[in-house]
């Protein structure tokens, strides 16, 4: 059995950075040495040991500093409503403040031995890694080193892209397909399973079939919001659009796996959306189908759907003309249109993020009453009241609701407007709540250094702060004297019921070293690691057919409808007559919802923490 280290029993030893104390909680300059324990058979554990000369610590999940939290800041927290932040400044000033900023920047500069040794093997391997912003910092913080690294040497290493991408979920497959064309024969998939199926899927339909896509883990990586929507309930919610006397489309978050984009483009057309195009898709499609005609089915993600319709009443309550609404909503809508779009929108009522459903009550008074000069950033996905607050500054640009590249343009523009300005000769912080995964730290980071540098600015200041409840951290006390404070309770890491979660617990299962242990076995070959490999597909479940055509390819058709519209503003012609056509001769195109051959919705799973 290889002994590893628990999150909450961290081996730390003295160094240049930091004193070590042996009986107390640190207080954010201390660390504090706990017993090691047998937990984990890893392959390569020797290499969760030597991370960072000052510490022993186990990576899984990018728990290696969880135990640095400090009593007093809890006393912060409770008392005084703060929330942890980071201070982003000129000449690589970093300053977290508060024990979950901590473990955010741990690894925001990471050991240039362990880029450099990876970088080699996905260049010797012909190996690309497409990860998604949720990652965690210190995985994303070697990913983005190495990027770097490729591209400042592309000449010396023969490539003409880099071997790692990170982004959003849509345009992981973009990265991919360029990573092929420039000689990758395998790809890592840094996400949820489905987002491995879809970058798959990409690669096929591109003329890449024969290029096979890793997971990090050979378990199933789920994702609560996908599941929501391989549901029969959901299939029965699709069904009432089948059976609308109106046109019906039904519009599908990109975050849903193939095989739910299949079933549902077999029952009723389907476009899929991302968060940052999906009030541009509802907005054309009401327009080209005519705003009395048609109804849209937007689901699964509950959340962005109601947040949808409260963007549309927001702009109705507030009084915009016809052409407002022209110029900054669209050329062929007015307030009577929108009125009509927003009757017939209907939202899936049962489908949420496990991450963007904890921004609950307490976040909210807390940002309302000690917040109020920040800039607020939302993810579409948020509850109604957090997304309402950046809403309504959106109006005054004050903040932005969106993907989680509309907040990380958001906040790009915002320190670049102050940087231009800057006169060197006060500081200027510009704060902003970030309402989205932690793992967006990391870019946003890159993008303000990059900025101040660019300008020359030395005044400017951002401040990133995580809007995560005091419940938010576990004080963990089994009997031993030395209590240690932990981010995270046990319905999920960093997350509190009561509102506030840092990061998604499903997105965590990715990590360094099974990154580093599939490059491994792509390089080192053999029957061995090939059997192993396999196991490290996406699910099989996308192999099976519906009425007779592929799932894969039934699956694809309402991302291309998605891609054809974001190319030339309109929907295509093909869905125009799919939605005309279904509606005037159902008939022809019924099928028996749960009549799909080879397809098996993943069961929703519980994650429990130790």
């Amino acid at each position: 059995m290889t002994t590893c280290l628990l999150p909450t029993q961290i081996q730390c030893q003295k160094s240049s950075n930091y004193e070590t104390s042996s009986n107390e909680i640190g207080n954010g300059n201390e660390r504090v040495p706990y017993k090691s324990v047998p937990k984990y058979d890893h392959p390569k554990s020797s290499r969760n040991l030597k991370r960072n000369g000052n510490c022993l610590w186990i990576s899984k999940r990018g728990f290696q500093s969880a135990a640095v939290a400090a009593s007093t800041e809890i006393r912060d927290l409770n008392t005084q409503k703060i929330f942890p932040s980071l201070l982003i400044g000129a000449n690589g000033k970093i300053v977290p403040q508060g024990s979950f900023a901590e473990a955010q920047v741990e690894f925001l500069n990471p050991d240039m031995d362990i880029v450099a040794e990876l970088s080699e093997k996905l260049i010797a391997s012909k190996t690309g890694v497409v990860a998604h912003y949720y990652m965690d910092v210190e995985l994303q913080g070697v990913l983005d080193a190495i990027k770097s690294n490729q591209l400042n040497s592309t000449k010396s290493n023969n490539l003409t892209y880099p071997r790692v991408a990170v982004a959003d979920s849509l345009v992981m497959g973009d990265h991919a397909v360029k990573m092929a064309e420039s000689g990758a024969t395998s790809i890592v998939c840094l996400g949820v399973d489905f987002m491995a199926e879809s970058v798959s899927a990409i690669l096929a339909k591109n003329g890449f079939a024969h290029i096979p896509v890793y997971r990090a883990t050979s378990k199933a990586i789920g994702c609560s919001l996908a599941e929501s929507a391989e549901t029969n309930s959901y299939k029965a919610w699709l069904t009432l659009a089948k059976n609308s006397n109106k046109k019906a489309l039904h519009v599908v978050y990109i975050n849903t796996s193939l095989g739910t984009k299949a079933v549902s483009a077999s029952i009723v057309p389907t476009i899929t959306c991302t968060s940052s195009n999906v009030l541009k898709t509802i907005l054309q499609a009401s327009h080209q189908l005519g705003p009395e005609k048609l109804q849209i089915y937007y689901g699964p993600d509950t959340y962005m759907g109601h947040n949808l319709v409260t963007m549309i009443q927001a702009v109705l309550d507030g009084g915009w003309s016809d052409e407002q609404i022209q110029n900054k909503l669209h050329p062929h809508h007015s307030r009577r249109t929108l009125a009509l779009l927003k009757s017939n929108i209907n939202v899936f009522p049962e489908g949420n993020c496990v991450v963007h459903h904890m921004f609950g009550k307490e976040v909210v008074d807390t940002v309302k009453q000690y917040y109020d000069d920040a800039f607020v950033t939302a993810h579409l996905e948020v509850p109604g009241e957090m997304f309402q607050i950046a809403m309504t500054k959106s109006l005054d640009e004050k903040g932005t609701v969106g993907s989680t590249s509309d907040i990380l343009t958001f906040i790009s523009n915002k320190v670049t407007e102050a940087a231009k300005q800057d006169s060197n000769t006060s500081t200027k912080r510009l704060k902003f709540i970030l309402g989205t995964e932690a793992g967006m730290i990391t870019p946003i980071v890159r993008s303000v250094q990059n900025i101040l540098v660019e300008n020359s600015s030395q005044s400017v200041e951002a401040e990133i702060i995580f809007p995560v409840a005091s419940e938010a951290v576990t004080v963990v006390n089994d009997g031993d004297p030395d209590l240690s404070i932990v981010p995270g309770v046990s319905a999920g890491e960093g997350c509190s019921t009561a509102g506030g979660c840092a990061t998604c617990p499903f997105m965590k299962m990715n990590d360094l070293d099974t990154l580093s242990d599939i490059v491994d076995m792509i390089l080192e070959g053999g029957n061995e690691n090939e059997t192993q490999l396999r196991k490290h597909l996406p699910p099989a479940r996308i192999n099976g057919t519906i009425n007779g055509m592929s799932i894969a390819e039934l699956g694809v058709q309402p991302i291309l409808y998605m891609r054809e519209f974001m190319k030339n503003g309109v929907l295509s012609s093909d869905l125009v007559n799919e939605i005309d056509g279904r509606s005037s001769s159902r008939s022809s195109h019924e099928v028996n919802i749960l009549d799909t051959e080879n397809f098996a919705p993943a069961p929703l799973r519980t994650i429990r923490h130790s």
